[in-house]
């Protein structure tokens, strides 16, 4: 097949994903698949204790056993100069008040936190030699009270944490119009208050965290393969706790078998590998067990929110108050602490017009692995507390549930919109879009079939959500476009593809602006050697910017073709126009293709290799309607969904068949947590008491119906593509779309509401609680 008449798919068409086939194939190569001459093993000693001081850790007996090349402690850490770990958001995101935080060892050397913390790193010449290694270390603990619940830990006298956060409190902050707030809620004709826990969630990727780490003492640079999806970001925070400059480590992830969130940051892993190879002058690897992703990945949410919502007497919103307290688990990790100022604070309201907002947001230390980000970070919190006010309102004023949200949701007249707290949405239909969910999730049908489930002695609820949320991440990105010999065109990326189709996807951006059949374009990505910053993959993020600079450097590669096309074509560079691959004297049929171009520009030496660089100045925002249903079953407890539907804005579609599969992973991810997972500590000791998949649910095929999706896109003014994020909002859309319906089916029953997962027993007390004679 030749290029002029090779298949192209632009925007908007829908190819199978390219990299699948080497997916299903068993051709992808992931960490674990890598092959690496004299390597050895490392095993990572964690601590059992949630809050101990180290009274003594003892490596001789493991040092002294076959095989065993290292056992490598704080002592030899700080013996080579290696530095903690410091976070990438060290200071409130609106106001520049630093926060108050312990930088994270890399390896405990006076007291351990969290069960789970590093305490040693034992590296043997096979990982069963490690692990009876890691068994000989002697470390006495001497255990000291632990916190982990970030209510009581500001409660004067909890257990303080780190001896520079004093009440364990990393900042307090009050933004918003109070004055204001005060006011409304003064003239209110109703005010509804609800305590709400969005619970903790461990992320779980599919392929655990890992990496193996090289040292080369010729150059003196470092190599680590890694798992990850932010590699130029880690890579520079792992520079500088190996006390080096940046250019000497590079960073490369293979395929990754997916993130959420939990490999966006530096880990203590990311220095401990590299350092290790240097020590041993061998190539050293780990891989996470699924025991580690618990007790040592970043986990989610852990969200506590005292919030109140004011209403006129029509149901009109009037103002928004909320308190919250969110728990950082035991250290201030990535940008954790500004999510709670940006992303958390940047759309309190959401898609809804609230005139007046006061947020007083706290975060706090506690004894638990360190929170981290997960999709949605800050806006599902946010979101979450709207939605559940709502539903609370509408039982206070006796409005019904859709047609208050109806009432108070931004019209498209009123588009571009800017919230109570100064920031603006740049595009959305937001009434529309909730109409067209309402008649997708036939809402009209649900009192009978409400009436069905009662015949069959079941409890039926109807839950509504509707989500938003900014994307943008790391705000600078870069792309390299290059004319190989062969005639392929290299399409090299600071993004990072952890499983969403870029492979796919970016090829036909470019195919689409380029006129090349997209076979022709290959995606180069995932090594911080090849390209000079990268954001990686986090906020929704790598379309938008990667697609932005693609699109950008396409104008480029225009431009520079069309002087070669005009020297070649004989003509003035103003008569050339380009379209469908070529170029074109405009009125007449003399043309030359764009590869034929290169192909001479390459020839004079003035190549049409582009690279391009930018700087995003805002962000998108995906928005949708999810409307869920769900049988309870009354002598049980047990919550089923049966049903959900969902019309989401993602802007223009690149492929909206790979859309749609982020959208139906996201949706299952905050149905799992709605339903099933929770992350669960005992109060006493710190324990993680759900701490492998045994005890921890994750939402399988058969907990899921078939989801309803639909598009309503409005293009996003803030691209050249109009395109949005699409890989986290299904997330912050399900998670209290699903919690609504299951608080409404307990109403039906005339039982009270409940906090965390909704699990039988959960659901069961709270029925039974109903059914109890008032005293």
């Amino acid at each position: 097949m030749t290029p002029a008449t090779a298949a192209r798919s632009g925007l908007g068409a829908a190819p199978r994903r390219r990299e699948d086939v080497r997916f299903l194939t068993g051709r992808g190569r992931y960490l674990d698949d890598l092959a690496f001459d004299g390597l050895v093993h490392a095993v990572v000693l964690r601590s059992p204790h949630a809050h101990a001081r180290l009274a003594r850790v003892d490596a001789a007996a493991a040092r002294a056993l076959p095989g065993v090349l290292a056992v490598l402690t704080a002592q030899e850490a700080d013996a080579d100069g290696l530095q903690p770990l410091l976070p990438t958001a060290a200071a409130n995101t609106q106001t520049g008040a630093p926060f108050a935080f312990q930088p994270q060892p890399l390896l405990a050397a006076e007291k351990v936190r969290y069960v789970g913390e590093p305490v040693a790193l034992i590296v043997a010449d096979t990982r069963d030699r490690a692990r009876d290694a890691a068994e000989r270390v002697a470390v006495d603990y001497v255990t000291l009270p632990a916190v982990i619940d970030p209510v009581a830990a500001r409660v004067p006298g909890a257990p303080e944490i780190a001896a520079g956060v004093p009440g364990n409190l990393c900042f307090e902050w009050l933004t918003g119009d109070s004055a204001a707030v005060a006011v409304a809620f003064a003239a209110a004709a109703h005010v509804v208050h609800l305590t709400i826990d969005n619970h903790r969630v461990v992320t779980n990727p599919i392929e655990p965290r890992g990496g193996v780490g090289l040292y080369d003492p010729a150059s003196g640079r470092y190599t680590l393969y890694t798992s990850s999806q932010s590699l130029h970001g880690t890579r520079d925070s792992a520079a500088r706790a190996l006390g080096i400059e940046p250019t000497r480590l590079r960073l490369v992830a293979p395929d990754v078998g997916g993130g959420f969130g939990a490999k966006n940051f530096v880990y203590p892993e990311h220095v401990l590998l590299p350092w290790a190879a240097r020590r041993v002058g061998r190539p050293v690897k780990w891989i996470a067990s699924r025991g580690e992703v618990f007790e040592a990945d970043h986990q989610g949410r852990g969200h506590h929110a005292e919030a109140a919502l004011a209403l006129d007497a029509s149901g009109r919103f009037l103002a928004l108050r909320v308190a919250s307290i969110a728990d950082l688990g035991a250290y201030l990790e990535g940008s954790a602490g500004g999510v709670q100022t940006f992303q958390y604070a940047f759309l309190p309201g959401t898609v809804y017009r609230i005139p007046a907002i006061e947020l007083r947001i706290a975060a706090v230390f506690t004894n638990t692995v360190p929170i981290g980000v997960l999709r949605g970070p800050g806006y599902g919190e946010a979101n979450n507390i709207i939605e559940r006010l709502i539903d609370a309102a509408a039982q206070e004023t006796g409005i019904e549930r859709a047609a208050l949200r109806r009432g108070n949701l931004v019209p498209a007249a009123a588009m571009p919109m800017t919230n109570a707290v100064g920031n603006i949405i740049d595009s959305g239909a937001f009434p529309e879009t909730f109409a067209r969910a309402l008649a997708a999730a036939d809402v009209a049908g649900f009192p009978a079939r409400r009436r069905d489930s009662a015949g069959r002695g079941q409890l039926r609820g109807l839950g509504f959500a509707y989500h938003i949320k900014g994307t943008g991440g790391a705000p600078s990105e870069n792309v390299d476009i290059r004319f190989e010999q062969d005639g392929a065109v290299a399409l090299i990326t600071g993004t990072q593809t952890i499983g969403q189709g870029h492979e796919t996807t970016f090829p036909q951006i470019l195919a689409d602006r380029l006129g090349l059949p997209n076979e022709l374009i290959r995606l180069v990505q995932g090594d911080t050697d090849l390209t000079p910053i990268g954001g990686g993959h986090g906020s929704s993020r790598a379309t938008y910017m990667g697609g932005t600079a693609i699109w950008r450097a396409a104008d480029t590669i225009i431009e520079k073709g069309r002087r070669v096309a005009a020297a070649a074509l004989e003509a003035a560079e103003a008569d050339i126009g380009f379209g469908d691959g070529d170029f074109v004297v405009v009125g007449t049929d003399r043309r030359i293709s764009l590869l034929d171009v290169a192909k001479a520009a390459r020839a004079a030496g003035t190549p049409l290799d582009t690279y391009y660089a930018w700087t995003r100045e805002w962000m998108t925002f995906p928005n949708g309607a999810h409307i869920a249903e769900v049988e309870l079953d009354p002598e049980t407890g047990a919550a089923r969904l049966v049903r959900y539907s969902a019309v989401d804005d993602y802007g223009v579609l690149v492929n909206p068949m790979v859309a749609a599969g982020q959208a139906h992973g996201a949706i299952a991810q905050g149905i799992g947590q709605a339903l099933l997972e929770e992350t669960c500590y005992d109060p006493a000791s710190g324990q993680i008491v759900a701490g492998s998949l045994l005890d921890y649910a994750l939402p399988r095929a058969d907990d899921l119906p078939p989801f309803m999706l639909e598009f309503n896109a409005t293009r996003c003014t803030t691209n050249p593509l109009g395109v949005k994020g699409c890989g986290e909002a299904g997330m912050v859309g399900a998670f209290p779309a699903v919690g609504n319906a299951v608080r409404d089916a307990l109403a039906a029953a005339g039982a009270g509401d409940f906090t965390g997962t909704a699990t039988a027993e959960r659901l069961w007390r709270a029925l039974r609680r109903a059914r109890r004679p008032a005293a």
